[in-house]
């Protein structure tokens, strides 16, 4: 009878040892996050209940017990991570992960729409700056889909980009990234302009670049499935990942790039630039432009390879 009212119990009931049973005869309530002590191996029930009896006291102690419980295989390793990464976004700043001023892809003002859709296709972002007479002189921001319209018009001689720009956002550099990210929710926005304490631009920052730290990399149209290495964007533009091996390169572009010093596309890139290369830095190898498409502080991991150059020097030849 005692083992089938016991079996009935919920399941933090049953977790809880007898001597805090005996020990709640002097207490008027026991609470369900009170540590229980027993010698026994834990059982899984045992584990869940420890990660909600300890009471971490700062962040340092709440990401121990929560690796702990990783380890446990009562969390994940995926849980864990967006964990980890949320609590991490309140203690970084907008300068932490922002496009530097150099590396970010604008739009002038006085191009023409022609001129516009080409830059716009060539970058493949989705939101561009508008600036005026310099990059400090922002007017505001496009986006590559109001460009669609525009296109279809009969008269496009009058184009003039004011009347399709978007307000901007200014956001200080020393901004913590989870505030900014509940102003990008709030004003629905995506991108921001990054200023510093002159009010000088020092570059941009999107909410996809928030939200990667929180979730890790989120993939979009460039990103080559787990199984290859290339993917085909058009007839002119790849997105090859860094890790590819110079061998598969080499046989899919028909080249013949050492592999004796490196193994890796990437490895080669890496090396012609001499640094860490930031997303947007290009640079030629062989009959090849290269873009840096996706980069940490550690490594390269995407690249877009334009072919167009291979194509205007055998026409020039």
């Amino acid at each position: 009878m005692l083992e089938k009212a016991w079996n009935k119990q919920p399941v933090f009931d049953r977790v809880i040892p007898l001597s805090c049973y005996l020990e709640a005869e002097r207490r008027p309530v026991m609470t369900d996050d009170q540590s229980p002590i027993d010698p026994r191996p834990k059982s899984w029930i045992d584990k869940i209940a420890q990660v909600f009896s300890d009471e971490p006291t700062d962040t340092k102690s709440l990401l121990e017990l929560l690796r702990n419980a990783e380890q446990d295989q009562v969390l994940d390793s995926d849980a864990l991570g967006i964990i980890e990464g949320a609590l991490q976004v309140s203690s970084m700043q907008v300068r932490d992960i922002m496009i530097p001023r150099s590396q970010v892809v604008t739009v002038p003002a006085d191009l023409s729409l022609c001129e516009i859709v080409e830059r716009v296709t060539k970058a493949s972002h989705s939101r561009f700056p508008v600036v005026g007479e310099n990059v400090d002189n922002v007017m505001g921001i496009l986006l590559a889909k109001d460009l669609l319209p525009l296109l279809l018009a009969e008269n496009q001689d009058k184009f003039d980009i004011k009347d399709i720009v978007r307000p901007a956002t200014f956001v200080p550099e020393s901004k913590r990234l989870n505030v900014l990210l509940k102003e990008f929710r709030e004003t629905r926005q995506h991108m921001a302009i990054v200023i510093d304490e002159y009010g000088s631009v020092c570059g941009a920052v999107t909410i996809e670049d928030v939200l990667e730290q929180i979730v890790g990399e989120i993939e979009d149209e460039f990103d080559v499935d787990d199984d290859s290495y290339i993917k085909k964007f058009d007839n002119q533009n790849f997105i090859v990942k860094a890790l590819t091996p110079i061998d598969e390169f080499n046989q899919y572009f028909a080249t013949d790039f050492n592999d004796q010093e490196f193994t890796t596309i990437g490895g080669l890139v890496l090396q012609q630039f001499g640094h860490i290369p930031e997303r947007s830095e290009s640079l030629t190898i062989g009959s090849f432009q290269i873009t840096v498409l996706n980069a940490d502080s550690r490594q390269i991991k995407l690249l877009k390879v334009n072919t167009n150059v291979l194509s205007s020097s055998d026409t020039a030849a």
